[in-house]
């Protein structure tokens, strides 16, 4: 072989490197965007470099893959649908200690379920890897519960902190089909 030829080859296997990567790159960001929706830009937004929210994202996925989450048992299903519908019945007589309520019960179905609690963040992110469509929703209603407990929040704002945690609840619980697509993310991985 010639040394024109040999680098002719040399620049096409670069070539064809550079391509392999550019489409797995390529599949990867599709694959996290469809997965994590707009969880997926907030995450790119927050750290400002779309690799390193791209490489967090995955590993949020992996972490979640690691947790021994299991569906609740049908008598802890009961006793939460009793405590959710108990915790809203006393929203108009007392807004804040309802939504003080509604996320302990959240903290209290995610442990049953098999979610570490005591970190916020990791919390927050473990939700974001499990239920990518209500993250930014939890996210929010803990914010609100924050802000109001430091006087910067209104009674309106704790309704929409309630609706947030409801939604959370509905998925806790199972709704949506959910052990369908935590089988499909595990097929997927």
């Amino acid at each position: 072989m010639q040394i024109w030829q040999i680098a002719v080859l040399i620049v096409g296997l670069f070539i064809l490197a550079g391509l392999a990567w550019f489409f797995l790159d390529s599949y990867r960001r599709r694959r996290l965007q469809s997965r994590f929706g707009p969880e997926y830009q907030r995450t790119v937004s927050e750290i400002g470099d779309r690799r390193r929210a791209e490489t967090e994202l995955s590993r949020r996925e992996q972490r979640l893959r690691r947790l021994d989450i299991r569906p609740l048992t049908a008598a802890d299903r009961t006793r939460f649908e009793t405590q959710w519908d108990a915790i809203q019945s006393h929203f108009v007589d007392d807004p804040a200690g309802t939504a003080t309520e509604a996320d302990r019960l959240i903290l209290e179905m995610m442990r049953a379920r098999g979610y570490p609690t005591d970190d916020a963040n990791e919390r927050i992110e473990n939700m974001s890897a499990a239920y990518p469509h209500i993250a930014g929703r939890y996210r929010d209603a803990c914010g609100i519960l924050d802000r109001y407990r430091a006087g910067m929040s209104s009674t309106e704002d704790l309704r929409l902190a309630m609706v947030h945690y409801k939604d959370l609840f509905f998925e806790l619980t199972g709704g949506r089909h959910e052990e369908l697509e935590r089988e499909e993310f595990k097929r997927a991985s």
